[in-house]
């Protein structure tokens, strides 16, 4: 029995998982899994959760890492390892090692989404797991005047084969193993190969699994949002300038937006994923947060924000009738196709002037500056236009209106019209600003 905190919590989780839902069904993820998640304890949990995704119709790609195990198979042989810039230089018999601890990890992986899978809620086919040949790989050459002999790069990825098998709901899995058109087998870095796989896919998101928080700031802090730009001007430690110069190569190839995600965090996928600012960094070539006139699909989002309000006695109540018929009067701010944030600028043209009106911002981003926006926003598009003036109505936020400017004016200073529809039961305080060289 849900305790009531808990049940609280829930709905409100459920609540706003919703829209993430229906935003990533039938999208293609690419989720890069190092050797270090396939030992750690927590492994069985992120195999749920990433069973859970497909589940709601996310078509996933798996490329598993075995560094560890690699390690651990050449250690045992007594095989010393030879680096190249951070890459591992593979001989013949180093390679024959790697073969055996990739497919351990392989293993290691299909058996826990088996175990994972057979016994889903409701019943249903059980899960396939499917690999091939869909990367050709080539040398990687000599480096430094190294030969990496048996360490490759991709040449080619088969990117419809792969389109086929998740679209008929089979999760594919990729091992960092591939093929020459000789023959010849290569090992492959597997974060590469997920970033390549990621960009012939053009896929929604590519996910990697990283140790540590994420990408942190100079305060420590975790920067939850960057954009590609912003995250070449970084200079980060390794392992984590690999991770980012391959998040920088998937965003400039296609890739909508690419989560370094800490794996140590119980169910950070899914934190990730399903809620606003998530729990590590997200990369994006395109803008956060996007300004826009709304639309009639936006009636929901908007009374979404304004209800409270309106129950509060802070906005006027409007209908959604209303709200479908004034919908070109109204501005939004979107973040992750959700309305974070709306207002609405009502002309008077007579009067010269326009109606600031309907400023909402959804409680967790009101610190973002999102109402300052959409106020500069709404005073542009009234200048646009050729309004000298504009002015709002306020029982609560006078003192914000001022501080951008506004000053308190009478009623005589509203147009004749709109001065006629005021509620003298609310007794709102008017404010007022001149624009432009008003």
């Amino acid at each position: 029995m849900f305790e009531k905190q808990e049940a609280v919590s829930f709905v409100r989780g459920m609540r706003e998982a919703s829209p993430y839902i229906r935003a990533h069904r039938d999208h293609v993820f690419v989720v890069h899994l190092g050797g270090e998640a396939l030992v750690d304890a927590r492994f069985p949990h992120l195999v749920q959760d990433l069973t859970l995704l497909h589940g709601i119709g996310v078509k996933l790609v798996l490329v598993h890492g075995a560094r560890p195990q690699i390690d651990a198979r050449l250690a045992t042989a007594n095989i010393a390892s030879t680096w190249c810039r951070h890459i591992r230089v593979t001989d013949a018999a180093a390679l024959a090692e790697v073969k055996l601890a990739v497919a351990a990890a392989r293993i290691t992986v299909e058996a826990q989404f088996s175990h994972a899978t057979v016994n889903r809620p409701f019943g249903g086919t059980p899960l396939r797991i499917v690999g091939g040949n869909f990367v050709v790989a080539r040398p990687a050459g000599v480096v430094d005047g190294i030969d990496l002999q048996f360490t490759g790069e991709v040449r080619k990825v088969d990117a419809s084969a792969i389109r086929r098998l998740i679209d008929q709901d089979d999760l594919v899995l990729v091992s960092p193993l591939a093929y020459s058109p000789t023959g010849e087998v290569f090992s492959l870095n597997a974060l590469d190969l997920a970033t390549s796989i990621a960009a012939e896919l053009k896929a929604a998101k590519l996910i990697v699994l990283c140790d540590g928080p994420g990408v942190a700031g100079p305060d420590g802090a975790v920067l939850r949002e960057l954009t590609a730009q912003e995250a070449a001007a970084l200079t980060l430690p390794e392992p984590l300038a690999q991770v980012m110069s391959c998040a920088l190569e998937a965003c400039n190839s296609g890739v909508g937006r690419v989560h370094l995600v800490p794996r140590e965090v119980e169910g950070a996928l899914l934190l990730e994923l399903f809620t606003r600012d998530g729990v590590g960094t997200l990369v994006s070539s395109t803008p956060f947060d996007r300004l826009r006139p709304a639309g009639i699909e936006d009636v929901g989002g908007i009374l979404d924000l304004i209800e409270p309000l309106e129950a509060e006695g802070i906005l006027v109540k409007r209908s959604r009738e209303k709200l479908e018929m004034e919908i070109d009067r109204f501005s939004v701010v979107e973040r992750d196709d959700t309305v974070v944030a709306c207002g609405a600028l009502y002309p008077f043209a007579a009067a010269g002037m326009g109606e600031i009106a309907c400023i909402a911002v959804h409680p967790e981003y009101r610190r973002n500056g999102f109402g300052d926006a959409l106020l500069a926003a709404l005073e542009q598009r009234a200048e646009d236009r050729g309004m000298s003036r504009v002015f709002a109505l306020t029982t609560h936020t006078a003192h914000w209106f001022q501080e951008k400017g506004y000053s308190k004016v009478g009623l005589d200073d509203l147009p004749v019209e709109r001065r006629e529809l005021y509620n003298y039961r609310r007794n709102s305080i008017v404010l007022s600003k001149a624009l432009g060289k008003a």
